[in-house]
């Protein structure tokens, strides 16, 4: 059974309930071993507050004593919080941060084998230990690796970003094109070694207006964007644009392709989620292990009041489980050189 850590989240916002809602399925319980990060007291509160009786756990202090075929609460705390449903409080910061840390050391140590993260408000938990725009850039420092790419997926439908979390004042100076080139390749290695996409085939946005007017709305696309895509191509990659924003989604062209890269946060998901919000998933590339996470935030608006969907939540461990089992296979082919040769062929 693979091991699913959870951090909490904002323990005033909607992660308790997805997460109550989720597992008060068995048959998640079929899939995965889940080891929550946060309190019992404070999943009793929730689950008293949402009214869900139909939940039981069972208490543990390390990741280590989590029994299969049960929800298994994992202490990082002991003491009483005050929960405000619905309001960004700095205690809800210090909580979240809390269970998000000692997640993080569970799976770099092995311990779990994916995380899923509930959502966090990502001012209450900015602190000493936490001075990172969000999930991706802590996890990347954590894991250690040189790269990420933030890439939302729903089902067919994947999007990737060039820059994350930065304001738009500053994205076309966050673009170059080696930063490009580094994403189009990260993204093609994890369509290849966590999707099982055998060719992927990749298409690339542009910054400016109708991808620059030839020049007349911006010099970007000339100048940055085309040639990380013209070095990447002889290099094997199949690879194509960069493609005008404006009209790619509504004309189904994003349709033709495994993946999408786009240059800024909404720029790409302003798309997606109008295409699949609730249904998608946020997908952490390039980390030395497996994190996933819901496609929306932590819905103080709506927290307590019995209405948040489990749908993003439910789907994001699935395709943890998912992508865990498809980089181990694609880990045991790499070990044999006959089915390296065999895929190179397929692959032509």
């Amino acid at each position: 059974m693979i091991k699913v850590g959870i951090s909490q989240g904002d323990i005033n916002g909607i992660g308790w309930e997805i997460i109550l809602k989720t597992f008060s399925d068995p048959t998640m319980l079929e899939l995965c071993t889940p080891i929550i990060f946060g309190s019992n007291k404070t999943c009793s509160y929730h689950r008293k507050a949402l009214n869900i009786e139909e939940f039981n756990f069972q208490i543990i202090r390390d990741a280590d004593q989590a029994q299969a075929k049960k929800v298994n609460v994992l202490n990082v705390y002991d003491e009483e919080v005050s929960i405000e449903l619905g309001k960004a409080t700095p205690l809800g910061g210090r909580y979240a941060l809390m269970a998000l840390e000692a997640a993080t050391k569970a799976v770099v140590e092995k311990k779990i084998d994916v995380l899923v993260t509930a959502p966090i408000n990502k001012h209450t938990i900015q602190s000493a230990d936490f001075k990172f725009a969000g999930h991706t850039e802590y996890l990347q420092q954590k894991s250690e690796t040189g790269e990420s790419l933030m890439l939302m997926c729903a089902d067919a439908l994947r999007v990737g970003l060039v820059t994350g979390h930065v304001p738009v004042t500053v994205i076309a100076q966050n673009i170059s094109t080696d930063k490009i080139i580094a994403k189009i390749k990260l993204l093609n290695k994890t369509l290849i070694t966590d999707f099982g996409v055998r060719k992927p085939r990749i298409a690339v946005l542009g910054l400016n207006p109708h991808a620059g007017d030839g020049g007349t709305l911006g010099s970007e696309e000339q100048n940055v964007i085309t040639p990380a895509i013209v070095k990447v191509k002889e290099e094997g990659i199949m690879v194509y644009g960069p493609y005008p924003a404006d009209g790619f989604f509504g004309s189904g062209n994003h349709l033709k392709f495994d993946a999408i890269l786009a240059m800024y946060h909404d720029q790409g998901l302003v798309p997606f989620k109008a295409l699949s919000f609730g249904e998608g998933v946020n997908f952490t590339a390039g980390l030395s292990f497996v994190r996933t996470s819901p496609d929306h935030g932590t819905g103080f608006d709506i927290a307590g009041k019995n209405m948040a969907s489990p749908d993003s939540f439910r789907k994001a461990i699935y395709m943890a489980i998912d992508v865990f089992r498809k980089r181990n296979e694609y880990k045991q082919i790499a070990a044999n050189p006959l089915q390296v040769t065999q895929l190179k062929k397929e692959r032509g």
